[in-house]
C-alpha cells in the first residue's frame, strides 16, 4: 500500500501525518483524519490529563479490526523535539530497571503519538516533576467494572456510594464513563501519600462496599463472582498500573471516548430517570 503523507503545522512545529482516508473503525467508517481531528479539536481538554504523566500507548495501526500492541516506551524513530522521560520500572515482566516514555506536553507531541495509530492513550495516577522524578500520586482512581448481567446502571448506583464516602473524608470525586463497559471515578489528592497507602484505602473501601452490598458490589478480581455485580478495582492504583486517559478514544467497534460526566447524569441513571451510555466521538 502506498502511504499518503500530508505535511502539517502543529504547534510551531511540521509534522507529516499520513493516510488521513483510512479507516479505523470500519462498524462506522471512522477515518484516521476523523481520529486526528477530534484530538485537535478536544486537545484543550486532553492535555491537562496528560500533563507530567508518562504515556502509556495501545496502537491499532491498521484500524481496530486487526493487530494491536500496547507500547510504553519511546516509540523508534521518535524526533528530538518529542519530550520524554526516564522512570523506575521494579518488577518489570522484561527485567527492565528504567523505560523511558513520551511526555505530551503540547498538541505537537499528541498529534505526533496519534498519528502513529495510538487510540488509546494510558496514564499513571502520579505525575513526574520538571526534573522527571516520580511524584506521590496526586489523585485516587476506583474503576467500575460491570460484570455479566450489570451494566453503566449498575455502575452508577455504585458510583454514588462511592461519592457519598469518599465525600465525607474530603475527597471530591469526578466521574468518567470509560468508552468501554463501565466508569472511572477520581479523587483529587495533595500528594502526600504513597501509591501503596492509596491502594489499601480504595481496597478497603472496596472490601466495605461488598460486605454492605453483596448482591452488587464485589472486591475480588475472580470472574465467578462477578456476574451481575459491579467490581471495584482498587488495584488501578498501584504505582506501576495505568488507566485510561479522560477523553482519550477506546479501541472499541466504535470510536467510543473515555467521557468525563457530570453527577446530575449519575444520579439520573442511578434513579432510572435517564440511561448512561457510552459516547462516541460523533456524540461528544
Amino acid at each position: 500500500m502506498t502511504s499518503s503523507r500530508t505535511a502539517v503545522s502543529v504547534a510551531g512545529r511540521t509534522l507529516h501525518v499520513s493516510n488521513l482516508d483510512k479507516v479505523l473503525y470500519p462498524a462506522t467508517g471512522t477515518t484516521k483524519g476523523e481520529v486526528l481531528t477530534y484530538y485537535v479539536t478536544h486537545a484543550e481538554q486532553i492535555l491537562p490529563e496528560l500533563a507530567d504523566r508518562p504515556v502509556t500507548r495501545i496502537r491499532w495501526p491498521e484500524g481496530v479490526e486487526q493487530d494491536h500492541f500496547f507500547e510504553k516506551n519511546l516509540p523508534p524513530g521518535a524526533p528530538d523535539w518529542l519530550p520524554r522521560v526516564t522512570v523506575p520500572t521494579p518488577g518489570s515482566s522484561r527485567g527492565r530497571d528504567t523505560l523511558t516514555f513520551p511526555l505530551v506536553t503540547d498538541l505537537a507531541a499528541l498529534v505526533y503519538l496519534v498519528n502513529l495509530g495510538s487510540l488509546e492513550l494510558h496514564v499513571p495516577q502520579w505525575r513526574v516533576d520538571g526534573d522527571g522524578t516520580p511524584l506521590p500520586p496526586d489523585r485516587m482512581v476506583v474503576d467500575l467494572d460491570p460484570g455479566p448481567g450489570a451494566g453503566l446502571h449498575e455502575c452508577a448506583v455504585v458510583a454514588l456510594m462511592v461519592r457519598e464516602r469518599l465525600e465525607a473524608v474530603g475527597l471530591p470525586t469526578r466521574p468518567v464513563t470509560s468508552g468501554s463497559k463501565g466508569m472511572q471515578l477520581y479523587g483529587e489528592l495533595e500528594g502526600t501519600r504513597t501509591s501503596d497507602e492509596v491502594s489499601t484505602v480504595a481496597r478497603a473501601l472496596a472490601e466495605q462496599l461488598e460486605t454492605e452490598h453483596p448482591g452488587l458490589v464485589t472486591a475480588r478480581m475472580t470472574k465467578a463472582l462477578r456476574p451481575g455485580k459491579v467490581f471495584l478495582d482498587w488495584s488501578q492504583n498501584n504505582g506501576a498500573k495505568t488507566t485510561i486517559c479522560p477523553w482519550s478514544l477506546r479501541g472499541r467497534t466504535r470510536p467510543q471516548v473515555a467521557l468525563p460526566r457530570t453527577w446530575e447524569e449519575v444520579g439520573a441513571a442511578a434513579a432510572g430517570e435517564a440511561e448512561l451510555v457510552q459516547v462516541t466521538i460523533e456524540e461528544v
